[in-house]
């Protein structure tokens, strides 16, 4: 399924469901809900309601859900404008985050993040094809409220309830059955990460005569970006911690610098066509001066800080593009689960951890030493 021909806004207004400590027995399941803003302490593994689907919802049996930093980010509070950080800055406190720290303004506390999500079709709504039960399944956590025709966008985790819990019920449009030899922890790894990195390379129309540059060539959107740039016959540049080098060639990147690396000094002024740049931060502006003339800068993060020193004259001089994503283009989605099921792609699954762990799995996650994404088993 491809299209959305409903409206979502129920899924946001008002929230859906509410969580609790004392729910048990069969309508209960185990769940991680993040209470508030704040550090660790938030995540409280518990039993709450199990979710019944809509009408035009199927009800999922989680497998596997993957662990981004999206859902940090939001238990942080990093989104609000008041916070001036990067995404591991140990100053981010939720005395900055005010009322709106959430994607879409205020995060809808409390909440079951878990943005990844592969499972299996347990139950229906009325109205939904029964044949469906029994599918194995990946979620497009990125969902039009309003149709491709509008770019407003809700999230799955970050407007209401995800994949962090032994069940999740979602609109049947957004769940995608999928045939792969690949396991449910590894499938997980893949709708976040590599969604997002597909619908920058498809805003940005790279091809196979583009230059691209990747920061966070490492990461799990950067290691996706890599994946699929090279998949559309693009030459590969990427930026990793100078520990990761070896992988990064391995995946496919044509040449490899480290984040001290001068690149200006190595590669020349106006030397890539496009930089795919989830970093941000302090290199923000060299890194434009090695935009060629008419290049494409697209971003959908900044986790090494939002706000960054930007002359105008490298803008307008030299006619270049840039393009902030987080709405997913109709194709971008579907485009993803072909390639898995035509083996173009490969998983980079580093680790997986028990649900009940997630806060273990969401420290080792910041240290920022792992290749690939990590995943929580309910």
């Amino acid at each position: 399924m491809d299209s959305m021909d409903h409206d979502l806004s129920y899924l946001i207004a008002p929230k859906r469901s509410s969580v609790s400590k004392r729910d048990s027995g069969n309508d209960a399941m185990h769940a991680v809900v993040t209470r508030a803003n704040g550090g660790y302490e938030q995540l409280d593994y518990c039993l709450v309601p199990k979710p019944k689907p809509a009408s035009n919802e199927v009800l999922i049996k989680v497998l596997a859900a993957g662990v981004n930093n999206t859902e940090i980010n939001t238990r942080l509070g990093w989104y609000a404008n008041t916070v001036k950080g990067g995404t591991d800055d140990a100053s981010v406190s939720v005395n900055d985050v005010g009322s709106e720290g959430g994607w879409n303004a205020s995060t809808p506390f409390p909440i079951i993040q878990g943005t990844d999500c592969c499972g299996e079709i347990v139950a229906v709504g009325d109205g939904i094809d029964p044949s469906r039960i029994g599918q194995r399944v990946l979620v497009r956590s990125c969902m039009r409220l309003k149709g491709f025709n509008s770019t407003e966008n809700i999230w799955m985790a970050s407007d209401f309830d995800g994949a962090f819990a032994e069940y999740v019920s979602v609109p049947d449009s957004e769940v995608f059955s999928i045939k792969s030899d690949w396991t449910d922890a590894e499938l997980a790894t893949i709708p976040c990460a590599y969604g997002t990195a597909e619908n920058m390379l498809e805003r940005s129309q790279v091809h196979s005569r583009d230059t691209v540059l990747v920061t966070g060539a490492s990461g799990g959107v950067g290691s996706a970006v890599v994946q699929l740039a090279k998949r559309r016959g693009a030459k590969v540049i990427g930026i990793v911690n100078k520990t990761k080098t070896d992988q990064a060639l391995a995946l496919g990147v044509d040449h490899v610098f480290t984040r001290d690396d001068n690149l200006v000094d190595l590669l020349g002024e106006e030397s890539v066509s496009v930089i795919v740049d989830n970093v941000g931060g302090a290199g923000f502006a060299q890194r434009i001066k090695l935009l060629q003339r008419g290049g494409r800068y697209v971003s959908s993060g900044a986790i090494a800080g939002a706000l960054v020193e930007f002359d105008m004259r490298d803008f307008y001089l030299r006619d270049l593009t840039f393009m902030g994503c987080t709405a997913w283009e109709a194709s971008v989605f579907p485009n993803v689960v072909s390639y898995i099921e035509r083996h173009e792609i490969k998983p980079l699954l580093a680790k997986t951890f028990p649900l009940k762990e997630i806060a273990t799995a969401q420290k080792e996650f910041m240290l920022k030493e792992h290749f690939g994404n990590f995943v929580l088993i309910p």
